[in-house]
């Protein structure tokens, strides 16, 4: 029986999961937040929040 999460825990879920398949994989980051997506049943509202989170971590800071 699928238990039922609150949308924040899956957020964090996916950007634990985003974060150890790039390590484990390399593969690139809109790649593995679709497969995120896919697997973790996010809107495409939180697709497009992961994208963001994950460009902002990469920018340099001054």
């Amino acid at each position: 029986m699928a238990t039922i999460m609150p949308q924040g825990e899956l957020l964090r879920r996916a950007v634990k999961w985003i974060d150890e398949q790039r390590e484990l994989t390399g593969k690139p980051v809109g790649a593995l937040i679709d497969a995120a997506a896919m697997q973790f049943n996010l809107s495409p509202k939180d697709a497009t929040f992961l994208s963001g989170f994950f460009t902002e971590r990469e920018e340099p800071r001054p």
